[in-house]
């Protein structure tokens, strides 16, 4: 029996939580800052990356974080051209106001760990790309470059 009583659902939600557990292992067991962290940095990248760029990483995104990655979403307002490291990162912080204190840059990097690890190759080495040279040094070095 399903926790749900619908496959799609349970799928997700697995699939959601092994994400989590992943940003854990870097920030500590709490599982509702590691949903913030998450969402403030695909939020902060998302804000960054042109608007068909941005909806082809949404596809990739397992539902209930395609939910979050699209809450507030503009697209008349993309990209955001945000050139510097130090800008993004402070779109990150501010998505992390409302919980602990977490270092945005290390915040970004684990997600966009978790984004190489399970995003498929290309479109997130597109997204990796698409981003200034000094963001795309928070990129783990697995992903090609």
């Amino acid at each position: 029996m399903s926790g749900t009583g619908l496959e799609v659902l349970d799928k997700t939600i697995q699939t959601t939580n092994i994400w989590l557990n992943e940003i854990m292992k870097d920030h500590g067991n709490n599982r509702q800052v590691a949903w913030h962290i998450l969402g403030a940095v695909l939020k902060a990248l998302r804000d960054r990356l042109p608007a068909d760029l941005a909806a082809h990483l949404g596809a990739e995104l397992p539902l209930l974080v395609r939910g979050l990655y699209y809450d507030q979403y503009k697209p008349s307002r993309q990209p955001d051209i945000t050139r510097t490291l130090d800008a993004f990162l402070e779109r990150v912080k501010e998505g992390l106001a409302n919980i602990r204190p977490v270092d945005p840059k290390e915040a970004t990097r684990s997600v966009f760990k978790v984004i190489a690890h399970h995003v498929d190759l290309g479109q997130s080495a597109k997204v990796r790309d698409a981003l200034p040279k000094e963001v795309q040094a928070l990129w783990p070095e697995s992903v090609g470059v």
